[in-house]
This record gives C-alpha cells, structure tokens and sequence, in this order.
C-alpha cells in the first residue's frame, strides 16, 4: 500500500471529513472509494463499444 499525503483547503477538508462521518467511514476510506469509483468510471468510459 502506497501512503500520500494529500493538501486540502481547509473548507474542503471539512466538508469531506463531514460527509465521511455521516456515510459512517474514516475519511482515508472515504477518499479511497471516491477515487475507485472515479478510475472504474473512467476505464468505462475509455472501454471499446462504451
């Protein structure tokens, strides 16, 4: 696993670690899944006959 070390606004980081908290997640694994989803949406894209 690579570690990364992310610079957020602080009004986004507050709003991320918000929407995190009420979707029940830390925030790492928060932002994981919002990255996952947006790379598998991007390989559908990308895909032959998409």
């Amino acid at each position: 696993m690579i570690k990364l070390n992310l610079r957020l606004p602080d009004d986004l980081y507050a709003k991320a670690k918000g929407l995190a908290a009420a979707d029940d997640r830390s925030l790492n694994s928060w932002l994981v899944s919002l990255v996952r989803r947006a790379a598998e949406e991007s390989e559908r894209r990308s895909a032959p006959g998409a």
